[in-house]
């Protein structure tokens, strides 16, 4: 009997035992369930913060681009339409020379090393002919300084060292100039923006005082706007002249990398001349 009573208590505390646990499990699930809902509906939420806040941020940063923008414009017009048009014009000229003297640096760019080699390989092949080919179907100063270099090479009569020489360096004076054309007109703008600024600021100055001198009192209104419109001027002409400089210094900046490309083409063209078969020593 006690045997019985024994199995029975066993098998209700196994049978609790069981219970308990599926029932922690079933509470353990319901708790990683709601915590996943919970989940989902703050990543919905923020998801729908995110949407909504997005067209909130773009009108905002539309708003400040209008409002610079708005800002720029009402300055320009309260600096005076007379020379803060001089100085746009100033501006935009001096951009186009900039653009132009970019695009052809830009253009006139080539690898000089492999160039010369190529020339250097004809020219030992005894192919001098196709070597002129080949410069003259190329682009920028140092191509047309090696074609002039070979012609000499190719005729007989300039097929002299000294000769060679001699128009290799004229044709590297006459494509630097070509390098450097137009760019006098960009330190003319450079320079003419900031003294339409300063003019601008002197003509303030001067429409304060006959301000001044029709009020008969020197109060901070009467001068205020005299002294807007020369400030406004001054800083308006600034600006245009520190965009055309950096622009100017980039320009001079491809100058001499392609002056000195020229002057490294130069010796390999020497070398290249003195050891052909048509030159004379």
């Amino acid at each position: 009997m006690k045997k019985l009573f024994a199995i029975v208590a066993l098998v209700a505390a196994v049978s609790f035992a069981a219970t308990s646990t599926a029932m922690a499990q079933e509470d353990e699930v319901a708790t990683a369930a709601d915590t996943t809902e919970a989940a989902v509906n703050d990543s919905v939420e923020a998801d729908s913060a995110a949407v909504e806040a997005a067209p909130v941020e773009a009108a905002v940063a539309e708003e400040e681009s209008e409002s610079i923008h708005k800002a720029l414009k009402t300055k320009f017009i309260e600096g005076g339409a007379d020379f803060m048009s001089l100085v746009a014009i100033a501006l935009v000229l001096g951009l186009a020379f900039c653009i132009e003297r970019v695009i052809y640096l830009s253009l006139a760019q080539i690898n000089t090393r492999k160039f010369c080699a190529e020339l250097a390989a004809l020219v030992a092949a005894g192919k001098v002919a196709e070597a002129i080919e080949k410069a003259q179907n190329t682009r920028g100063p140092v191509a047309q300084v090696s074609r002039k270099a070979l012609e000499c090479l190719n005729s007989k009569e300039q097929n002299d060292i000294a000769t060679i020489e001699r128009t290799i360096n004229m044709e590297a004076e006459v494509q630097g100039s070509y390098l450097e054309e137009n760019c006098s007109w960009i330190t003319l703008f450079i320079a003419m923006a900031p003294s339409l600024g300063f003019l601008g600021t002197v003509i303030g100055m001067v429409m304060a005082f006959d301000q001044i001198q029709k009020a008969g009192d020197i109060s901070p209104t009467v001068v205020a706007g005299g002294m807007k419109v020369a400030l406004i001027t001054t800083i308006f002409g600034i600006v245009v002249a520190l965009i055309l400089q950096v622009f100017y210094n980039f320009i001079l900046a491809r100058v001499e990398a392609l002056t000195g490309n020229m002057e490294e083409a130069a010796q390999e063209l020497l070398v290249m001349c003195v050891k052909s078969d048509k030159c004379q020593k």
